[in-house]
């Protein structure tokens, strides 16, 4: 895209001062105009999304600085969840660490948590699953795109919130370690009132079952990536005595209820 634009045009279309752009362009790099032979900056219409993108997210609360660390280098700012994913997928591709963080962060920053789970991040991994399984990303790539998630996940566990709805167990069954999936709605349902007891990977169905048990869970949920694990859950629970107030629901690309809004959905059908 040629540069078209002067900073005096650059301040008119977005309003932001020509001393706030060249200071935000020299502190924070968010901008790299190119120069005419006699040293004037031009700008093209992605500066100008940029400079748009960081006002709006400054009107959000954000300080300059964390926007501009959002923001980061690239040349675009995504804008929509299907640029957001695009770029994760990208990312992955090219083993950009930092870029898989910042992208993580701005997901979580600029969509709603429903959004960013189910809409960007989720789907980024499936299709960088996919992506592995016909060889087209290393098994390195996709722990490190596994990995950048998973770290925010885990600290979006470790916030400490109110128990309104009650108590949900979750936990992978024997010989099932995707996680991911079941990190992600142990978030959307602690946003939505929900204790949770996350068990993870690998979990004895009878321990799950009892634990849930115990401490009077509302809700024993399962994820399984393969038809066989999901399977083998429902059968161990056929004709098994559980607790009346206890939802026993199984999730996953091995089931038909493979998006985590659905799950999200059916347990917010159960009275608090």
């Amino acid at each position: 895209m040629p540069p078209t634009l002067n900073i005096a045009a650059l301040t008119r279309r977005t309003g932001v001062p020509a001393d706030t752009i060249r200071k935000w362009e020299q502190r924070y790099g968010v901008l790299c105009p190119e120069r005419t032979s006699g040293g004037q900056r031009r700008y093209t219409e992605v500066d100008v999304a940029r400079i748009e993108w960081l006002k709006a997210r400054i009107h959000e609360g954000y300080r300059i600085g964390e926007a501009a660390a959002l923001l980061g280098s690239t040349a675009v700012a995504p804008k929509t969840s299907a640029d957001l994913r695009d770029a994760y997928v990208a990312a992955a591709r090219a083993s950009d660490v930092d870029a898989l963080g910042r992208l993580v962060e701005r997901a979580l920053a600029l969509a709603s948590l429903d959004e960013a789970l189910t809409q960007v991040l989720g789907p980024a991994l499936v299709e960088i699953g996919e992506q592995w399984s016909v060889g087209e990303l290393t098994v390195a790539q996709e722990h490190l795109a596994s990995s950048a998630v998973r770290s925010a996940l885990q600290q979006l566990l470790a916030d400490a919130r109110a128990s309104i709805r009650g108590v949900a167990v979750l936990a992978c069954p024997p010989g099932e370690r995707h996680e991911i999936g079941l990190m992600m709605l142990a978030v959307l349902l602690r946003s939505d009132g929900w204790q949770v007891a996350f068990l993870g990977a690998d979990t004895p169905l009878d321990d799950a079952l009892d634990l849930a048990t115990t401490i009077g869970a509302g809700a024993l949920c399962f994820s399984a990536a393969t038809v066989e694990n999901a399977d083998d859950v429902r059968e161990w629970f056929d004709g098994r005595r559980v607790p009346d107030a206890l939802e026993v629901t199984i999730g996953g690309g091995g089931t038909d209820q493979q998006d985590i809004s659905e799950a999200v959905d059916r347990l917010r059908a159960i009275p608090a």
